[in-house]
């Protein structure tokens, strides 16, 4: 930070503070204003086309010291927080992160490469492929990401909703119960699934196409990446673990609405949208269906998402992209959603209760030496997000056969514990199990219960206004999200007996 020629007299300028009690004393709620504020700029001149104004608006961000104060807070506060780049700097103190903040600026930026790990996929031999940035590398993508996440929210399609700002794969869920649900809804469903989305998206497509610092994006996408202490280059796709790369994959495939919008939607002479072919779009990152009338139609969608999709350097997977009935099912975003009988219903699909049933096995197996504490402790986050996640769809009776699953698997691993003839299956059970209220099987140990998937309540999501913008209608985000919260507090209650 450059204050040769600084007019504050010395003992008061912001470097003659200790960097650690500036961190420690900063008021965020005025940080998140100040920010906020040039966003909604950002997004008005959008929606009025001025793109010079929003350029000059993001450089105003990107050399914003509020802005940098929430670029380095947000990668010090995420899950990663702990993992280093090819570096091995992390920003763990206070100090260190405010010198962060002081330092981060484009002049003579230019990227590091990343380090690359492969971490494997659930039920599959083949690995996904993870680079890491830096931390300043990681600062400088969440401060451009800061001025570009406005103009990707304006000119996103209103049916997508992955890595978007208040929306959530629930979202997604009511939507396609919205296009599935009625009797004369669609009956043929194009799955489509994008090979490789990440890692495959053309650089130059992303340069012409994307309003940010070109010279900036150049970095972020040319940086390379470091494997067994070799460099290789990046010709193509934004990195999997950079901040802003979620960003740039949803603005890539955004365009998909618009083109099925223009060739299936029509106009009345009443100026009403009619949809003859029963045609609907749902996209949440790079997972996307389409609803048609008639297998046809469908074929000619897909034809229509090659072509978009080629534009970009993509391309749909021969394997997964498949068209099928309604009456046959198909699963999106970890549930299964068939027609029974004329009635959508909306379940977890087999591959997400599976995954959650090894999931908590492997938690029981690697608890041979725990205490009963210890494993309550590590199974209940996994009950509750995974019951918490399925407490919108059909998933009540699901909860109780995975209920007693989970029952068998402790009642194995009660049982190895004492092996022996002298503790016999009664002295096991009143160990273990204990009475709680009207329940005579509660998994339970010094006041800590284990939870029950069986007790969370089904409770139907609030549907999303499509046409709400997080910066300009950031109200109705916020009353939408309490009533949520309070909707889950009050069941969650019922289920208690409060």
């Amino acid at each position: 930070m450059n204050v040769r020629c600084s007019t504050t007299p010395k003992g008061e300028m912001l470097t003659d503070m200790k960097t650690e009690f500036q961190w420690d004393n900063i008021n965020w709620k005025t940080v998140y204003e100040h920010v906020n504020r040039l966003q909604t700029r950002i997004t008005k001149a959008v929606k009025q086309k001025k793109w010079h104004l929003v350029k000059r608006l993001q450089y105003l961000l990107t050399h914003s010291f509020y802005a940098k104060l929430l670029a380095v807070r947000r990668v010090t506060q995420n899950i990663g927080k702990r993992t280093a780049g090819v570096d091995g700097v992390k920003w763990l103190t206070s100090e260190v992160k405010m010198n962060a903040v002081l330092t981060l600026s484009d002049k003579k930026y230019k990227a590091k490469p990343l380090r690359r790990v492969y971490i494997r996929k659930f039920d599959r031999k083949e690995k996904r492929p993870i680079s890491i940035p830096t931390m300043y590398d990681r600062a400088m993508q969440a401060l451009y990401a800061l001025a570009f996440s406005p103009v990707a929210e304006t000119l996103a399609d209103t049916k997508s909703f992955g890595f978007r700002i208040y929306r959530s794969t629930q979202d997604a869920c009511e939507q396609a119960f919205h296009c599935l649900s009625r009797k004369n809804s669609a009956q043929w469903i194009l799955e489509g699934d994008i090979k490789g989305c990440f890692d495959n998206i053309n650089h130059n497509w992303l340069l012409a196409n994307i309003s940010m610092d070109k010279s900036i994006l150049k970095q972020f996408l040319k940086a390379g990446f470091i494997y067994n202490r070799q460099l290789f280059p990046t010709e193509r796709g934004t990195p999997q673990g950079g901040v802003i790369s979620p960003i740039l994959a949803n603005s890539t495939l955004d365009g998909i609405g618009a083109i099925i919008d223009e060739k299936y939607h029509q106009r009345d002479k009443e100026k009403r949208y009619r949809n003859l072919r029963k045609v609907n779009f749902v996209r949440y990152a790079d997972d996307l269906f389409v609803t048609a009338d008639t297998r046809e139609t469908a074929e000619e969608i897909r034809e229509i998402l090659r072509q978009f999709l080629k534009e970009r350097g993509l391309e749909l997977s021969e394997e997964k992209t498949r068209i099928t009935h309604i009456d046959d099912g198909f699963d999106f975003l970890g549930w299964n959603f068939r027609k029974y009988k004329g009635k959508l219903l909306i379940k977890p699909s087999k591959k997400s209760i599976d995954k959650v049933t090894q999931t908590i096995g492997d938690i029981i197996k690697d608890a041979k030496a725990w205490t009963q504490e210890e494993l309550i402790a590590r199974l209940n986050p996994v009950i509750t997000g995974w019951s918490n996640y399925h407490q919108s769809v059909v998933s009540s009776e699901i909860f109780h056969r995975i209920d007693d699953k989970i029952w068998n698997m402790l009642w194995r691993w009660a049982k190895r514990r004492h092996n022996n003839p002298w503790k016999s299956k009664k002295w096991i059970i009143k160990r273990y199990w204990h009475k709680e209220g009207t329940r005579n099987w509660v998994f339970s140990s010094e006041g800590k219960n284990l939870k029950l998937l069986a007790d969370t309540k089904i409770v139907r999501h609030t549907s999303l206004k499509l046409n709400m913008n997080p910066y300009l209608d950031k109200g109705y985000f916020e009353t939408r999200r309490n009533r949520l919260r309070i909707r889950r507090m009050s069941r969650q209650g019922e289920a208690i007996g409060l």
